[in-house]
């Protein structure tokens, strides 16, 4: 009776363990379930996942002519121009001149006012004159003189950039990764820079503001 009482003992306990086996499991299960799976590296190790191709490089080099104020640089250009242009209307009526006689408006190598249209010569000279001692006219035609020209190659350098995808090199190199240094003179004193100090005749004539002339017909 002692061996039989024994092996029904152990054989109970046995299928207690059983019976309590699918319980741990279920639990072991919802625990895992509940656990953050590990994350899992891609690619294989040595990798250079972070390496740009061309085409982020290129993205990368557009994010410069993103910081460019364009709105700004064209309503600083434009108030210029509208003095200008305003006070050219005003000599015009003052000397009793049509409103659409043409007028071409440059400077010396001195940097003196010159006047070429229409008017006859004692006319052209009264206006030369008149504009030489204007300070404020002379001042916004020397500005529009340099910013001008700047603007309208900036201007076309990103519009080709958002038709085409091309970035201009000289347009990177124009604007700095700091925008407090992206003013509208700081970037009129770099294109002037670069400028005189390349030697492409192709540069200088695409970017050369030498000779600069405001034309002013009323009607056009």
């Amino acid at each position: 009776m002692s061996l039989l009482t024994s092996l029904i003992r152990a054989s109970t306990q046995f299928q207690q363990a059983l019976d309590k086996r699918p319980a741990a499991d279920a639990a072991e299960r919802a625990q895992a379930k509940a656990e953050p799976a590990a994350p899992q590296a891609v690619g294989n190790p040595g990798d250079d996942r972070f390496t740009p191709s061309g085409d982020q490089v290129a993205d990368l080099a557009a994010l410069k002519s993103r910081k460019l104020a364009m709105a700004d640089y064209k309503r600083s250009v434009g108030q210029d121009l509208a003095f200008v242009k305003e006070t050219l209307r005003h000599k015009l009526a003052e000397y009793n001149l049509p409103p659409a006689t043409a007028l071409s408006v440059d400077k010396s190598d001195s940097g003196r006012i010159q006047v070429a249209g229409a008017p006859t010569a004692d006319i052209k000279t009264q206006i030369e004159n008149d504009l030489n001692v204007n300070r404020g006219f002379k001042e916004a035609f020397s500005r529009l003189s340099s910013t001008e020209p700047t603007l309208h190659f900036m201007d076309n350098a990103l519009k080709l950039n958002q038709a085409y995808g091309v970035n201009n090199s000289l347009l990177d190199t124009l604007v700095s990764e700091n925008e407090q240094f992206n003013g509208l003179q700081d970037l009129v004193h770099r294109y002037d820079t670069l400028r005189r100090s390349a030697g492409a005749e192709g540069f200088e004539a695409a970017t050369s503001n030498r000779g600069y002339a405001l034309n002013l017909n009323a009607q056009a």
